[in-house]
């Protein structure tokens, strides 16, 4: 179908399922919440006519506005409530251009490379804005602040661990098992991971202490969850196949 009607926004809303991604290990605010609010901007974004880098680039605006507000303006509950808006849309959106890009026959490699800088930029920027109001605004031993640096380095080793994970399989033509239906159990299980989850912690931010100790137990739930993937991802990619001429420990192979 061409024309009008195959661009608009509900028909484009109907095509969405049969172009998703899998939900295979995806935590449950990201799989049953944010997917679906994303798929709702990119049928609308597709309805318009924008790109997906457009897209990536309002991301990255909502993203950095929420991250700014961290830093420099000091905890209240309407603070935090604009805070998580700003957080929450911009994950939507982090969503949504990679659903468009799907919809319009499939995005470029200068498309993956800018999303995937741009959710690099901003999960280190995040934790970082944490120990600047932590530093300036909340009134905690110092060694609270170790807890923001902690989680920067967790969160990048995570992101860093899994976009490379996808990224080898990927070169080296190996596919995941896929189950008829992903398990509800595991990603309700690892919803502390979640990074949407963090987006919503900032509805606590007026309130300091009661956010000190959410963000502090999710540092622990990720650090714990890392610290029982890398093994396993360790061995998975052990399991590859060389690409040729094996690796020399630099990369190069």
């Amino acid at each position: 179908m061409s024309g009008p009607e195959s661009s608009g926004f509900a028909a484009a809303l109907a095509r969405l399922p049969s172009v998703q991604k899998s939900a295979r290990g995806a935590p449950a605010y990201s799989r049953f919440v944010n997917r679906r609010a994303g798929g709702i901007l990119a049928a609308g974004a597709y309805h318009l006519g924008l790109s997906p880098n457009v897209v990536t680039a309002v991301s990255a605006v909502c993203t950095f506005a929420g991250v700014a507000t961290i830093a420099l303006v000091e905890p209240a509950p309407l603070v935090g409530l604009l805070v998580c808006a700003a957080l929450v849309l911009g994950y939507a959106l982090d969503s949504a251009d990679g659903q468009l890009a799907r919809l319009r026959g499939g995005g470029s490699p200068a498309g993956e490379w800018l999303d995937h800088v741009v959710d690099a930029a901003k999960l280190s920027a995040l934790h970082l804005a944490v120990l600047v109001a932590g530093y300036r605004f909340f009134d905690l031993p110092a060694g609270h602040l170790l807890v923001p640096i902690g989680f920067t380095v967790v969160a990048a080793v995570l992101f860093f661990g899994m976009t490379l994970n996808d990224q080898l399989r990927r070169v080296h033509g190996a596919r995941r098992a896929e189950s008829a239906r992903p398990s509800v159990v595991r990603s309700l299980l690892v919803v502390p991971t979640d990074y949407g989850v963090l987006c919503l912690a900032f509805l606590l931010y007026g309130f300091r202490d009661v956010f000190a100790v959410t963000y502090g137990l999710l540092f622990l739930a990720n650090l714990a969850f890392l610290l029982m993937a890398l093994p396993k991802w360790f061995t998975d990619m052990a399991g590859l196949a060389p690409a040729g001429g094996g690796n020399d420990g630099t990369g190069r192979t």
